[in-house]
């Protein structure tokens, strides 16, 4: 494109790169990856029973990294290591795909466990 200033016809240049110091930052607060961690956890967990609460997280960010700490509970019995372990990679993996940081920590706290309901079994004592 060219512009013209009295008269003459000028090149217009393009605009001076603005160097990485001074472009700004896009900054994610911590109750924002937070909530992003609670709703990756409660889709790891699954079903719950229904008077077991919903997952949450805790979280600490520093530049490019957030560390979660999630608290949950599970129904019994299940392979607690397993269900942690898929809870930790399916948490890491939502929060670096949909915030873009490094998730190296996935703390996994099971508050709670609860039974689940007999199938055909009898309430109560029996003889």
């Amino acid at each position: 494109m060219t512009s013209v200033s009295g008269g003459t016809a000028q090149p217009r240049r393009p605009p001076a790169a603005v160097p990485p110091g001074e472009r700004g930052a896009t900054r994610i607060a911590d109750r924002v990856v937070a909530k992003i961690a609670s709703q990756a956890a409660r889709e790891a967990v699954g079903e719950l029973t229904e008077d077991a609460d919903r997952p949450y997280a805790d979280v600490v960010v520093a530049h490019d990294t957030a560390r979660v700490r999630v608290h949950l509970e599970l129904g019994y019995p299940t392979d607690i290591g397993a269900r942690c372990a898929v809870v930790r990679r399916h948490v890491a993996e939502r929060v670096g795909a949909l915030v873009g940081m490094d998730v190296p920590e996935v703390a996994v706290h099971v508050e709670r466990l609860h039974p689940a309901p007999a199938q055909g079994a009898a309430q109560g004592r029996t003889r």
